[in-house]
């Protein structure tokens, strides 16, 4: 499945009232992507204090919960994962080149990233 094909099995899911709005798809997808990591770390506040191992398929199940609601977001903001990931891996080239160095999170160009963004 691609992103395309995932974010149209996506909207066959969505609640009716959401999908009439672009700001309350937006709105609808930023609570669930909050909700749904608190429910990731959750989860690894539960292993950590008990001394459990991680419940990996609950964990999995959170991160699908996720991708979910990004791609409402994705819809609402006319874009795909696709495009969307090459964006973000364009602007963190900018930021340290070919390989992460933590000296050029502070020296950022934001011109620069910004113009990446705007593509």
């Amino acid at each position: 499945m691609n992103s395309l094909e995932y974010i149209q099995e996506v909207l066959k899911t969505e609640p009716e009232k959401f999908s009439l709005d672009r700001y309350d798809r937006l709105l609808h997808a930023g609570i669930g992507i909050a909700t749904e990591s608190g429910e990731f770390l959750d989860a690894l506040k539960r292993a950590g204090y008990s001394g459990k191992a991680v419940d990996v398929v609950n964990m999995r199940e959170e991160l699908g919960d996720m991708l979910w609601y990004i791609a409402l977001a994705m819809k609402a903001l006319d874009t795909d994962f696709e495009t969307e990931m090459e964006r973000n891996i364009a602007k963190l080239r900018t930021r340290h080149g070919e390989e992460f160095d933590i000296n050029k999170n502070d020296d950022r160009n934001l011109e620069a990233e910004r113009e990446i963004l705007d593509r």
